[in-house]
């Protein structure tokens, strides 16, 4: 009967010690997994999202015909890029332009892309302050050529 109840006992302080040590462990196993998901959120905080910026509509067509623009910016190694993608909602066979212009210690600088459908940007620019880099803006424009339908300038950063 003696050695059932060492038996029990030992049995039941192995438990609790082994409870013990799992309750220990798991404030700093929870907080390993929050310093993981933190950092997680701190990459997404980076992130500065804009748009969707739209086309001015004209020749019939409604305001859910137009062209998008939507996308971020994030700052990486001193440097600004730009992401994000143009979408073409009506398939009208006109083309959709997205205009891009910064300005830096040189002046101001324009650039733009054309697409039928979608056209996705991945890490445009490459912007530096120290290059003087103070202004980014977008239009999108839709039509038969890069001026038809512009929407105005949108500043994201």
């Amino acid at each position: 009967m003696r050695n059932i109840r060492n038996l029990l006992v030992s049995t039941a302080l192995a438990g609790s010690l082994a409870a013990g040590l799992a309750a220990a462990t798991a404030p700093a196993a929870s907080a390993s997994a929050a310093g993981t998901s933190g950092s997680a959120v701190a990459a997404q905080a980076s992130r500065h999202f804009f748009g969707p910026i739209y086309s001015h509509y004209g020749r019939g067509e409604d305001r859910g015909h137009r062209s998008y623009f939507k996308g971020y910016w994030e700052k990486s190694s001193g440097r600004y890029w730009f992401y994000g993608s143009l979408f073409d909602r009506d398939r009208d066979r006109d083309y959709s332009y997205v205009w891009f212009r910064w300005h830096d210690d040189r002046g101001f600088h324009t650039k733009y892309y054309k697409t039928f459908g979608k056209l996705s940007f991945n890490k445009f620019g490459g912007f530096r302050k120290s290059n003087g880099f103070d202004d980014f803006d977008i239009r999108v424009c839709e039509g038969d050529n890069r001026f038809d339908d512009c929407g105005g300038y949108k500043d994201v950063f």
